[in-house]
């Protein structure tokens, strides 16, 4: 079925794409091997995720065009980034959720006019910093009970972090869900060692009375 939200037209288009390419699947299932059927599957979603990757890629290249073409990319602060990272077949697992590196690491780029070089940082940055960022570099003093700090320091030392900066990270994963099999753990890492603590291995699924 169509994800929601979609326009009859785009449905449309949405069916045609997808129905032509299901046709191709079922007129040979019967004759795949389960391996092929899992390469079948691995490779669908491998050319959808690029696909939506393209269109991401595209739409930032017009804000940019746009940007340039109106005299602004030299007071604009842009920051391209993810919730996080992303398995494709790394582990034998696809999508997120897992400590694991692939998907623990979240994708940051900042163009920060005036501010940054070309350079790359191996500092500690989480989402939660973003918000005191973004009003650091308005001139905007952040409320005390936020989290995160303000990575403003970091990108005018071109990627040097300051002498207080975190030096680990707690990671917790407590949603053991079936549609996602992925077993509650929690953990810390830091720039060389990660420690990972399973402690659902039972594999229950917790109750709705767990969660609230």
């Amino acid at each position: 079925e169509p994800p929601g939200g979609m326009t009859e037209d785009q449905k449309a288009i949405w069916l045609e794409s997808y129905n032509r390419r299901n046709k191709a699947l079922f007129d040979n299932y019967e004759n795949m091997t389960h391996e092929e059927f899992v390469e079948w599957k691995y490779q669908r979603y491998l050319k959808d995720y690029l696909r939506v990757i393209r269109s991401v890629d595209d739409s930032v290249g017009e804000i940019l065009d746009y940007l340039e073409e109106n005299g602004l990319m030299e007071n604009t602060v842009i920051v391209y980034t993810s919730d996080q990272g992303f398995y494709m077949g790394e582990h034998g697992w696809f999508d997120k959720r897992f400590m694991f590196e692939e998907s623990y690491r979240t994708p940051l780029i900042v163009r920060y006019p005036g501010n940054v070089g070309n350079t790359k940082s191996e500092a500690y940055v989480q989402n939660i910093d973003f918000g005191p960022t973004y009003l650091d570099i308005a001139g905007v003093k952040p409320l005390k009970d936020m989290h995160g700090k303000s990575i403003v320091p970091i990108l005018k030392k071109d990627g040097k972090e300051p002498v207080f900066w975190r030096k680990y990270m707690y990671y917790h994963f407590y949603d053991h869900t079936e549609e996602h099999n992925v077993m509650r753990h929690d953990g810390i890492s830091t720039k060389r060692y990660k420690l990972i603590h399973f402690y659902d291995e039972t594999g229950a699924i917790p109750s709705y009375e767990e969660f609230y």
